[in-house]
């Protein structure tokens, strides 16, 4: 029946606690709390002392002005908690400590003063810190062993509140710290995506532009050639010729003023050389068999023929970067590069028989999603598909499918 009836007081208690530690002044009505327990235990002990012996304290040693006093000095520094903890611990163990060595029995407002000052220095600072308040009360228990026996378990009883306390404070800060690290870690790996992303797409708009830029300057060419060149044409198809030439001059400057929104937003430098197309890929096979010890081999089928450039830069960078990340996470693997012409797509395919990637990499090791990511935007842009992934006798793939037109022969 009594704990039945404790349970409702104790967790009206908890709930008060909890409480009162969201509120700013905390620190306050905790030292004023504690303050009035402390007072109220010492105040007792002196009511009920002996009658007849009036002014001798028959537990009290020492004065009971200055037992309340070290009670008050013991419970009263948690006010100031929030901008002078180490002060305020300091201060409370100090007390603590020469209330034992006074032969005062330490009360329970100052242990719970004792306990929320090492909570907080563990939460808030390292074990350099609350350690030390937990020393002195050590030292009483095992030097002082002329002490009397209630007096040195009460003392050990406020050492493991203490210490409980100390710890659990420690963990909580272990824990937020960790969160922290991981949250940083995933803002960092977030940036690092989102910044090397906004290059890639940036370098591919170039590259667009530098392939459709050709097809728009040849519309632009061949509109005013027959515009110039066609005999007895009517004014009205000259004016139409004309309107077509202006058109894709237009379509080329506007074109070219967002390429250059796209240099000033990646620190890419723009390439004079010709963009690369599937013949260079026997350069990146060559390249690639140079910088490792594994052999790197291409396989090519189909009837082999021109492609329209888009589809073949997009390939060719496909294919460039499957070696690149075949090189970084596989070192001495053997790459297979396969290519094959269908009547209406193109396959291509990049797989090495390495260890395949690590299930537990960390986010440090987000380029190669960034890598696969980009890919998959280069696919898109010419109305492609890109699998990746592990292969069923281990090692990695990149596969592409690009729909393809012949190109002029």
């Amino acid at each position: 029946m009594r704990v039945s009836q404790a349970a409702p007081v104790l967790g009206r208690a908890l709930d008060l606690g909890r409480r009162l530690a969201r509120t700013p002044e905390w620190p306050l009505a905790a030292a004023v709390l504690t303050a009035i327990l402390a007072m109220g235990e010492v105040t007792g002990v002196l009511i009920g002392q002996d009658t007849v012996s009036v002014g001798v304290d028959t537990r009290y040693s020492g004065s009971p002005s200055l037992a309340l006093l070290l009670a008050l000095l013991a419970t009263v520094p948690l006010a100031v908690v929030r901008t002078r903890l180490l002060a305020a611990a300091v201060t409370i163990t100090v007390v603590n400590y020469l209330t034992l060595i006074g032969s005062y029995p330490p009360t329970v407002g100052a242990a719970i003063a004792q306990a929320t000052v090492g909570y907080l220095l563990a939460r808030h600072r390292t074990w350099r810190a609350w350690v030390p308040t937990l020393l002195p009360l050590a030292a009483y228990i095992f030097v002082a062993t002329g002490a009397p026996t209630d007096e040195r378990t009460r003392a050990a009883g406020m050492l493991a509140v203490a210490a409980i306390a100390a710890v659990a404070g420690s963990m909580i800060r272990g824990q937020a710290e960790a969160a922290e690290r991981r949250a940083a870690e995933r803002a960092a790996a977030g940036t690092l995506l989102e910044n090397a992303a906004r290059g890639e797409r940036a370098r591919i708009a170039r590259e667009l532009h530098d392939v459709v830029a050709h097809h728009i300057s040849m519309i632009s060419v061949q509109a005013e050639v027959a515009r110039l060149t066609t005999a007895g044409l009517p004014a009205l198809g000259a004016e139409r010729f004309a309107a077509i030439g202006d058109t894709a001059r237009e379509a080329l400057a506007a074109m070219r003023r967002l390429l250059g929104v796209l240099r000033e937003d990646s620190e890419t430098v723009s390439s004079r050389t010709p963009q690369p197309g599937l013949a260079d890929v026997l350069t990146l096979v060559d390249e690639s068999r140079e910088a490792g010890s594994g052999g790197t081999r291409i396989i090519v089928s189909g009837h082999v023929m021109p492609l329209d450039p888009g589809v073949e830069l997009t390939a060719y960078r496909i294919i460039q970067e499957a070696l690149t990340n075949a090189r970084r996470h596989a070192p001495g693997a053997a790459v297979d590069v396969e290519i094959n012409y269908a009547p209406d797509t193109l396959h291509a395919r990049v797989r090495d028989n390495g260890p395949g990637m690590d299930p537990d990499a960390s986010p440090a090791s987000a380029q190669t999603g960034l890598g696969l990511l980009g890919m998959r935007e280069r696919a898109a842009t010419v109305g492609g598909q890109l699998r990746a992934g592990p292969t069923r006798h281990g090692g990695f793939q990149v596969e592409v499918v690009l729909p393809i037109e012949p190109g002029e022969q």
